[in-house]
């Protein structure tokens, strides 16, 4: 069983930034994409960001939203997904999830194309 504990959530002012973690544990050998999801009262989840972790390369794509503002990079060996969020804006408040896979190739920011879900962090942008 994968399992997967989000971190680094908070308030902060627009203009600031946040940095989030995943850890990954459990049987994560396999697992091909790790995608940060967020999602607002109202809304319905969707994908930020992304990270293939299986291979060496590491490919990332990102969301029209949080492009140039948000990175997400991995440690394998740490086993650790991170999200760097800068420039934040009020419309980045959401609650975060991390999510993860064994398929890679399947589309990307697809939430109901992922097996296991971490609890979340709450990440809050005031004006």
């Amino acid at each position: 069983q994968v399992r997967l504990v989000e971190s680094g959530g908070g308030s902060v002012q627009a203009g600031g930034s946040l940095n989030l973690s995943c850890a990954l544990s459990g049987g994560t050998d396999g697992i091909g994409r790790i995608t940060w999801f967020r999602q607002s009262p109202g809304n319905e989840r969707e994908g930020s960001a992304s990270i293939i972790i299986k291979s060496r390369s590491g490919v990332t794509v990102y969301a029209d939203s949080v492009k140039g503002r948000f990175s997400i990079s991995r440690d394998n060996i740490r086993k650790t997904v991170t999200l760097q969020m800068n420039s934040l804006k009020p419309e980045d408040t959401a609650m975060y999830y991390c999510a993860a896979r064994f398929p890679i190739d399947a589309v990307w920011n697809a939430a109901d194309t992922y097996n296991y879900w971490g609890q979340g962090t709450q990440v809050t942008v005031s004006s």
